[in-house]
């Protein structure tokens, strides 16, 4: 996988689809095919790997090598729900159920108990990466305009193409340190 550098996005996705012995060229003009993840300086003592969240940037950082990391905007928790520190990365989820925590069920008494990945009404998206502890996640959403906001109880939103890349790029016991 390469990456991108500030600007260089493909407008669109391309499909090839075979159909007997010729091909039909379909392009999807409505579906942006680059995710946001931008490789931009960075200024940091952790170490490459590290995931770096900047509540107040609304910013997350794969930090990459020689002072460089790939950016993604997110959406962190509003007022009163965010948290800074270190955790590590203790799963990672493809279209993962979501059971809404205390704390959310207390302001959402409707909700229901499980909501099964890839519904439509699941905020997790389409992955999630659970981190130590077992209260936050940095997950998908299926609400994009979140992003770049103080929206959640304390888990880092990120687009759902996002999240798949990162996704690709971390492991089990990636460190992450949320920092305001």
């Amino acid at each position: 996988m390469s990456h991108r550098t500030a600007g260089a996005r493909r407008p669109f996705s391309t499909a090839l689809i075979a159909v007997g012995a010729g091909l039909i060229f379909a392009f999807l003009a409505t579906v942006p095919s680059a995710a946001a993840g931008k490789v931009v300086a960075f200024k940091s003592d952790v170490a490459r790997g590290t995931i770096v969240v900047r509540t107040n940037e609304r910013r997350l950082y794969l930090v990459i090598r020689g002072g460089r990391a790939i950016s993604y905007p997110v959406g962190v928790g509003r007022v009163g729900r965010q948290w800074t520190g270190t955790s590590v990365i203790e799963g990672k989820h493809v279209s993962p159920n979501w059971a809404p925590p205390p704390a959310i069920r207390r302001d959402s008494p409707n909700l229901p108990a499980i909501i099964p990945g890839g519904a439509p009404n699941n905020p997790l998206g389409v992955a999630a990466l659970t981190l130590s502890g077992g209260d936050y996640a940095i997950h998908g959403t299926n609400k994009p305009s979140s992003i770049g906001r103080f929206v959640s109880y304390g888990c880092i939103r990120m687009l759902n193409e996002d999240i798949t890349e990162l996704f690709k790029r971390v492991r089990v016991g990636t460190q992450v340190v949320v920092e305001h």
